[in-house]
């Protein structure tokens, strides 16, 4: 992929114009490494230069690629939107390009790839543990562990671990994943690594599962997770933006990124509800996938460029 400046790009694009060179075997190279040289995705995850540091008073900017590996390829109304593997990278090298992205987080093949492209140099790195409860799976609330281990994390050099913790009321499942998340905290925490827990309160109607997204359901889903593990010092929320987004900070003290889902909104209307909840205490910043990735138009560049307008960085002041 062709990645090139210019002066002469609109606002919109944040002066990166990119160029993407859709020739099918633009990443034929990956599949050469990993059959002959499969060590090459550990020294580039040793090699490649880490981020700064999170830090409060300025947001994270992080975008979200783990979807595909719970079997969830569909974006709007197109069932197979992120399958093809090449367009996905592509679309991920377009966003990460841009400074204003602080990094991604992905399940183990997509980081790998990643990896291998060198385009996570000086970026947060977040990976995906658990990928067991696939999309439509008759048991999709017992969501194991298939994904990272945190100390495969560790070895990588990332930053932490996230994971999909879904709370059905009504199906005996669900403890198998509290007690596997609460499990995986902890091994984080013992090697100081994040813990980016993602809980929603959800049901199973005709056959298919639905996250409930009232503000009640929202809260009550924090405070389960929230008290997950045997430490929460390295614990963060990854929450989605729904009405009265007060009322759900104010029942958290950990650091929380917003989730941006699939929204049916038009890209105003999501922006704006962002804009809105980066605003309240608490929110450390984005972690954003499918919205920015496929865009209705098209244009990753200028919706990465515009989601990122809409983050905080202003130094903490010490008084």
């Amino acid at each position: 992929m062709n990645v090139s400046n210019t002066s002469q790009s609109s606002p919109k694009t944040a002066a990166f114009a990119f160029e993407v060179d859709d020739d099918p075997r633009r990443y034929e190279h990956l599949s050469s490494i990993r059959l002959e040289d499969p060590e090459a995705v550990a020294r580039a995850a040793v090699s490649r230069r880490r981020h700064p540091g999170v830090k409060a008073g300025q947001q994270n900017f992080i975008v979200a690629a783990d979807h595909p590996a719970r079997g969830a390829l569909a974006v709007g109304n197109d069932p197979v939107a992120m399958a093809d593997r090449r367009q996905l990278l592509d679309r991920l090298q377009i966003a990460l390009a841009n400074p204003a992205v602080d990094g991604v987080l992905a399940s183990p093949d997509i980081m790998d790839d990643l990896l291998l492209l060198g385009a996570l140099d000086g970026k947060l790195v977040f990976g995906s543990m658990n990928r067991g409860g696939l999309s439509g799976l008759v048991n999709e609330f017992d969501d194991r562990f298939t994904g990272h281990t945190a100390a495969a994390l560790e070895a990588l050099g990332a930053d932490g671990g996230k994971m999909l913790t879904r709370i059905c009321l009504g199906d005996p499942d669900t403890v198998v994943t509290l007690e596997a998340t609460a499990k995986a905290i902890d091994s984080l925490a013992e090697r100081k690594l994040i813990a980016m827990v993602e809980p929603f309160l959800s049901v199973r109607e005709n056959g298919r599962v639905r996250n409930d997204l009232s503000t009640n359901a929202v809260i009550k889903s924090i405070a389960i997770a929230e008290g997950l593990g045997s430490t929460s010092a390295y614990t963060w929320m990854k929450l989605p933006v729904v009405a009265e987004m007060e009322r759900v900070m104010a029942a958290t003290t950990m650091p929380t990124v917003l989730l941006g889902g699939d929204p049916a909104g038009t890209q105003d209307e999501v922006f704006a509800s962002w804009q809105a909840a980066l605003a309240l205490p608490g929110v450390q910043g984005l972690t954003v996938g499918r919205t920015l990735l496929y865009p209705a138009d098209g244009d990753v560049a200028g919706a990465v460029a515009a989601a990122a307008s809409l983050l905080h960085h202003t130094a903490e002041v010490s008084e």
